[in-house]
């Protein structure tokens, strides 16, 4: 299935896309929770009546796709988990997993405005694979992660580099506001052959800057998923992205960074498309 979270109306609703269409899940299953994270938390039954829902359907024409997860209790992100990103910034490829947080309050849709800080101009992006969790868990082995994955899909991990740079942490330059956006859709595993091997595409407005695949990360999502659930309980909805190739503004001779009017596209293979503007960040 393809789940997304949509705006209809003034009304944020949980929905199933099937091609142009959003078939309306709050309305066809009134049981069913109303919203990602409820709705994953449910477990088994609740994706046995999404998947066997019946109903009318909407026009993705009328409708504004949010983020499929809106408001995670974790994004959990990679950093340099891609050999030739490692190597394009100069660094040996790392024994083990480099976490870093991204505040949930950065995450924004489908077509949201990615916005420029008033307090920096070095504005880059990272197109990324994201992984989300379905079921509470702890100790996971790395054979066994699949079984706590809800699905996958795309992330931008926008970062302002002059602030990840002023602490160890990257969580500042990483966490500004609207710089991870996520979407279209959730994707249940079951939609896809073998995440391991998906094509991943970053354009800015239409340039192709990042081209690989998901079978060159350095630790795949049954690593990755193994290596935090050691410390920390994942939930339902927790999102890792799992780091990006080489190709990012920062390291082009010379720096080309984002600037307001660009558009952001990132392509992932089976996962459809993640596409974003450059706006200024408004005044509140």
């Amino acid at each position: 299935m393809r789940l997304v979270t949509f705006r209809h109306r003034h009304v944020t609703r949980i929905g199933r896309l099937d091609g142009t269409e959003v078939l309306d899940l709050t309305a066809a299953v009134p049981a069913l929770p109303t919203d990602m994270l409820a709705f994953l938390g449910a477990g088994p039954e609740a994706l046995t009546m999404a998947r066997d829902a019946k109903g009318s359907r909407l026009p993705l024409t009328d409708v504004e796709l949010l983020a499929p997860i809106p408001r995670p209790p974790k994004i959990l992100a990679i950093g340099l988990n891609y050999a030739d990103h490692a190597a394009e910034s100069g660094q040996d490829v790392p024994p083990y997993p480099k976490v870093f947080n991204k505040q949930s309050t950065s995450v924004v849709g489908p077509g949201a405005g990615i916005h420029l800080p008033r307090v920096s101009s070095l504005l880059d992006y990272e197109g990324e694979l994201a992984i989300v969790i379905g079921r509470r868990c702890r100790h996971v082995a790395r054979a066994d992660a699949a079984t706590v994955i809800a699905g996958y899909t795309i992330a931008n991990d926008v970062t302002v580099r002059d602030w990840q740079l002023r602490e160890p942490t990257w969580t500042m330059g990483k966490s500004f506001d609207t710089h991870c956006p996520l979407g279209p859709a959730l994707i249940t595993p079951d939609e896809i052959a073998d995440p391991t091997q998906l094509e991943l595409q970053t354009f800015v407005n239409g340039e192709r800057r990042q081209r690989s695949n998901t079978n060159q990360l350095i630790f795949d999502a049954g690593a990755l998923i193994e290596f935090l659930s050691t410390a920390f309980t994942l939930e339902p909805g927790d999102v890792i992205c799992t780091g990006t190739p080489g190709g990012v503004g920062m390291l082009m001779q010379p720096p080309t960074w984002l600037a307001v009017g660009d558009v952001v596209r990132i392509e992932i293979e089976g996962l459809g498309v993640l596409e974003n503007p450059v706006i200024e960040e408004p005044l509140l």
